[in-house]
């Protein structure tokens, strides 16, 4: 009788998935808006201009969240307010976090995995031949 052990490693690959790539896409766009609301706080754009006040009503409601948890710092130049919003910082900060626990959760476990297979084969016996005959 013939036994055989047989281990096999194999590594589990991540698939990319069409649902984690729009969530990321989504966060990402969330991402960018509140960084140029960052910024052009900071170098004190002007808020009757068409594009930055439909950035600053687009983002005012993820923003408009953490008003007043810091107050804000004004700095007035020769022609434009410049404003650092602690509240546009945290909000950033708390959407990185959401987008990353959101993906994590949507990821497959990867790592290794490790298959056994066992054999066992019997060697067939064979019948000694009875000689008949002249004894």
């Amino acid at each position: 009788m013939t036994m055989t052990k047989q281990t096999e490693t194999q590594n589990a690959k991540r698939e990319s998935h069409t649902a984690q790539r729009f969530v990321s896409i989504i966060f990402g766009v969330i991402e960018a808006v509140l960084a140029f609301r960052l910024v052009f706080k900071l170098l004190g754009a002007n808020p009757i201009n068409g594009f930055v006040k439909g950035l600053y009503w687009l983002s005012h409601f993820l923003v408009g969240i953490f008003e007043g948890i810091f107050p804000q710092a004004t700095s007035s130049g020769v022609a434009a307010t410049a404003v650092f919003e602690p509240a546009t910082l945290i909000a950033i900060v708390v959407v990185a976090l959401i987008a990353w626990a959101v993906l994590k959760l949507m990821t497959p476990r990867s790592g290794t995995r490790v298959v056994w297979t066992e054999k066992t084969e019997q060697a067939k016996q064979e019948k000694p031949a009875v000689e008949k005959g002249g004894q």
